[in-house]
């Protein structure tokens, strides 16, 4: 999923400051109200239409979907899911509880996700999560931006409570996909009237949707006929949107708010924030966020040649830049997945992600130059306006381009000039794994019909290897053809891996039972209102 900031996912990991045993962290109940730092979410909020945290993180705490993910290992557990069975890797039938509500008092059925899934899948409508879906048998004719084939023929309802996903080659991890949102079921009313259902939702999670105010706050409640295994904590969580970092962490200071899921840069210098919260306030987990940097050379022809991507990347000086604006809280990146998932390959950037000022010119110059202002785009609410700056001063003072940090408005204004191909020059972008898998860093970015490939990537050789490794019979063969589709986007150097990130929760003294998700947020259900 597409990150707002810089922030992600902790995976295994020992925390460091705030722990669930310390005193600070505990001895909330339930009850009460939880108001989290937010942003304005792309779209509204149709869980098969979101790619990006700031309705993510709304959606983390309204849906269910069929798999729920460990808040400790991510490790998958069945939550809608009864079963999930399959003989061949290639048809799973589903069996889901009976009983489950969505939050208008109906009944979650097999069709509910059928019919969401196919809503989604479905060309002309235009869902962000579409790409999902092209595992499962039919997508290519559903697909098409002009189809009439509005079913995936994959797809079949058995009964009420069961229903079989037909897929058109083994992939092996389909059931470990299916906690992420685009998963989710819709209830019947959703098809009444899409476009209004998202600006409120109904679905079947602990919490459901009380109001959202545009630019201020979005309001959620407890479900109280919620039937899962997973609820929350709090009456009530809202989640109030600030188009700046700094101001939302100073809201935090001030009480005005309990939890920020990253601490901005100007508090990560010297260690600020461990002084600002005190007492256990904060947590550290190493995660897998990737930041980096994105071109699209078909909507900007100077950056056409390989060379002169690859010459822009040895201009950065990644060890620096993460020590004087990061305190050395990020990695250098040395390739296009995170180190916490298995099957990471260190190194597949090889020496163009190391700073080589003398061989970034040469490479330049081999390349045709570039001539003119280069832009790097950041999204003004998502504090990266210190490391975009560093960024292009890097490049300026390594190979002599003029470059430009250049924020947007919010997030949500970035990615739609993406989706417009409106943005010339650099982008900053960055991932969080929508599951724990190398794949989920390869095909939902680099995938031809994506819905996160803003680069205009499309290489029938990766295509044909992302296949050959869904349908790979063991883990490490997987891993292995997975790191050879890695290989190719570094051969193209389409998009510029800049660090790896880490989780740095801040909350208020208000709060306690704070740990971080699988996915680099405060899990908002588990957290309580001290009395």
């Amino acid at each position: 999923m597409a990150i707002a900031s810089i922030s992600a996912v902790a995976l295994l990991a020992t925390a460091c400051g705030g722990s669930s045993d310390d005193d600070s962290t505990s001895g909330g109940g339930a009850g009460g109200e939880i108001i989290s730092g937010g942003c304005n979410p792309e779209n509204p909020l149709v869980a098969g239409n979101t790619a990006e945290t700031c309705g993510g993180d709304v959606l983390d705490v309204l849906t269910a979907k069929l798999i729920h993910y460990n808040p400790e290992t991510a490790e998958p557990e069945n939550d809608i899911a009864e079963s999930i069975e399959t003989e061949d890797n290639q048809t799973f039938t589903v069996k889901i509880k009976e009983g489950y509500k969505f939050h208008d008092g109906s009944e979650v059925l097999a069709k509910n996700f059928v019919d969401a899934w196919n809503y989604t899948a479905y060309g002309p409508n235009g869902q962000q999560g579409g790409y999902f879906f092209e595992p499962v048998e039919g997508f290519k004719e559903v697909s098409d931006p002009k189809s009439k084939v509005k079913e995936l023929s994959g797809l079949k309802v058995v009964d009420d409570h069961t229903f079989t996903i037909k897929t058109t080659e083994p992939v092996s991890n389909l059931p470990l996909r299916l906690g992420y949102t685009a998963f989710a079921p819709q209830p019947d009313s959703f098809f009444e009237d899409p476009e209004a259902f998202g600006k409120e939702p109904v679905a079947a999670g602990p919490y459901k949707f009380d109001s959202w105010e545009e630019n201020s706050a979005i309001k959620l409640s407890k479900f109280e006929d919620y039937s899962g295994d997973f609820g929350g904590n709090a009456d009530n969580i809202t989640f109030k949107i600030f188009q700046d970092q700094d101001a939302e962490y100073t809201a935090l200071l001030a009480g005005e708010i309990d939890v920020v899921r990253q601490i901005p840069a100007s508090a990560l210098v010297d260690e600020k924030f461990k002084t600002d919260l005190g007492d256990g306030r904060y947590l550290e987990k190493e995660n897998s966020t990737l930041q980096f940097i994105g071109m699209n050379y078909n909507v900007d022809p100077k950056l056409k040649n390989v060379k002169v991507r690859q010459a822009i990347s040895m201009a950065i000086d990644r060890p620096t830049i993460v020590k004087q604006i990061f305190n050395d809280a990020y990695t250098p990146a040395t390739g296009w997945v995170s180190p916490v998932v298995d099957g990471y390959k260190e190194g597949t950037c090889g020496e163009y992600c190391e700073y080589n000022p003398e061989k970034a010119k040469q490479l330049l110059e081999e390349g045709g130059g570039y001539d003119g202002k280069l832009t790097l785009t950041y999204n003004g609410d998502g504090g990266h306006k210190e490391w975009t700056q560093a960024v292009c001063n890097s490049i300026n003072k390594a190979i002599g381009i003029e470059c430009v940090a250049t924020p947007t408005v919010d997030f949500k204004t970035m990615l739609t000039k993406l989706g417009n191909d409106e943005l010339k020059g650099m982008f900053r972008m960055g991932w969080v794994m929508d599951y724990p898998s190398i794949e989920n860093y390869l095909a939902p970015i680099y995938g031809a019909t994506a819905s996160s490939n803003y680069y205009g990537y499309n290489n029938d050789e990766f295509q044909k290897t992302m296949r050959e490794a869904g349908a790979a019979e063991t883990p490490e063969e997987a891993n292995k053809l997975y790191q050879e589709a890695e290989g190719l986007i570094a051969e193209e150097f389409t998009t510029i891996p800049t660090w790896y990130g880490k989780t740095i929760l801040g909350w208020s003294e208000k709060v306690g039972d704070v740990q971080a998700t699988p996915f680099g947020n405060p899990d908002l259900a588990a957290m309580t209102v001290k009395e």
